[in-house]
């Protein structure tokens, strides 16, 4: 994708009435269930140690990253640090073999390297399992918003994608479309050879991996199939368990809720010692699994004065809802990461063209900076991006544009 093709979308979505309609319906509902969520008594206190959790935990995370890859290991499990996108996808290209079926989590640092798409064209059968992120596969879409990947797409449209692609008919109940997409995953669950995640944060001591989550999907995707691959962004890395669980109760309290239906922590391979207390890997859950570390440009953003804080970022989704811009385009404003933060992390992992003009795109309006659990700068980080990168690819976006 290049950057005109990026301002095209941005119109065309404009014009779309019915992703507007979706997008101001899921504003109004993350404000209604925020307000509810943001009551609990110590979630600024809280913000504001987990803040200085992130700050440290960033300015090591390599050495992090090492101890973490360590610690999975002597759990039994199989440990990987990739430098680069195409190094993850060779590692998780060979645990997935052609004709594989593999059920996957939502996960921003998948679409960041383009997992889905690589692992089809090796010929496996992937499925998408968050109910959002699968109404954006059958929709042939990108995911909208970190949270809610299918924000912008009203309830209209999915009953008419479910009729379309599921072979179902549906008169207008939003749980009933919800039953259809129970009832055609749960064969791919029972069936499937692989399952990937990704991951909320990781304690680098244990050697533990947690992720949240509300329908459940996750723990059939990582617990049914025989192989389980986790794909985490270095920056998810904290030292000790104790700070893992703080971080993730601002998370999800900043994502709108009073608390998850699920947490789940992994640390390895199932395993058993029932047997006179020898340990036997592969007991009801994955026989393998393998823990993909990803830097990707984040050692880079790392070394950056002007970007490291973006690294702190929870991925709670409270900027994008909260930006004046999102209710028009919905996660048009933005590639793959979404908003003002989003022009940081795709110009650092993904394409620094897309990333100048996700840049430009933002009107700095400043909320974002406000809902923000741990205050990050991203007006003043947009600003220092356009100054960095116009220069090198503005003339060849609007002379495109021009031609």
């Amino acid at each position: 994708m290049r950057g005109l093709k990026y301002f095209e979308e941005l119109e065309s979505a404009v014009s779309n009435r019915s992703l507007r309609i979706g997008a101001e319906r899921y504003v109004k509902g993350y404000r209604k269930i925020f307000e509810s969520a943001r009551r609990y008594p110590r979630l600024t206190s809280l913000a504001e140690e987990v803040r200085v959790i992130k700050e440290d935990s960033v300015s090591r995370m390599e050495e992090l990253a090492k101890q973490l890859a360590d610690s999975f290991r002597e759990n039994g499990g199989e440990a990987h640090i990739a430098r680069t996108r195409e190094e993850a996808l060779r590692v998780i290209g060979d645990l997935v073999r052609p004709g594989d079926i593999v059920v996957k989590g939502k996960s921003m640092t998948c679409e960041e390297i383009g997992l889905r798409e690589f692992l089809s064209e090796k010929g496996a059968e992937v499925w998408e399992t968050d109910l959002g992120e699968f109404i954006v596969q059958l929709a042939g879409i990108r995911p909208m918003h970190p949270v809610n990947p299918a924000a912008g797409v009203s309830r209209e449209e999915v009953f008419r994608l479910f009729e379309e692609k599921l072979g179902v008919k549906l008169s207008g109940d939003v749980a009933e479309a919800v039953e259809a997409a129970r009832r055609f995953l749960r064969g791919k669950y029972v069936n499937a050879d692989v399952g990937i995640s990704g991951g909320n944060v990781a304690a680098a001591e244990e050697g533990i991996i947690l992720t949240v989550e509300n329908e459940g999907n996750i723990r059939l995707s990582t617990t049914l199939p025989r192989r389980y691959v986790i794909v985490l962004g270095m920056e998810k890395i904290v030292p000790t368990i104790e700070d893992a669980i703080k971080v993730l109760k601002v998370t999800w309290r900043y994502a709108g809720y009073k608390a998850p239906t699920y947490i789940n922590a992994v640390s390895g391979p199932s395993k058993t010692g029932d047997i006179e207390k020898v340990i036997v890997y592969g007991a009801h859950g994955p026989k393998e699994v393998h823990l993909v570390i990803l830097d990707n440009g984040r050692t880079a953003m790392l070394r950056s004065d002007a970007f490291r804080e973006a690294l702190y970022c929870l991925r709670c989704g409270a900027c994008a809802y909260e930006c004046p811009l999102f209710p028009l385009v919905g996660g048009y404003f933005g590639y793959k990461y979404v908003s003002g933060i989003g022009a940081v992390w795709t110009a650092f992992t993904i394409s620094e063209e897309i990333g100048l003009c996700v840049a430009l795109t933002c009107v700095r309006a400043g909320r974002c900076r406000e809902v923000c659990p741990l205050r990050i700068d991203i007006p003043g980080m947009v600003v220092k991006l356009r100054e960095r990168l116009f220069k090198k690819f503005g003339g060849r976006i609007f002379g495109e544009a021009r031609a």
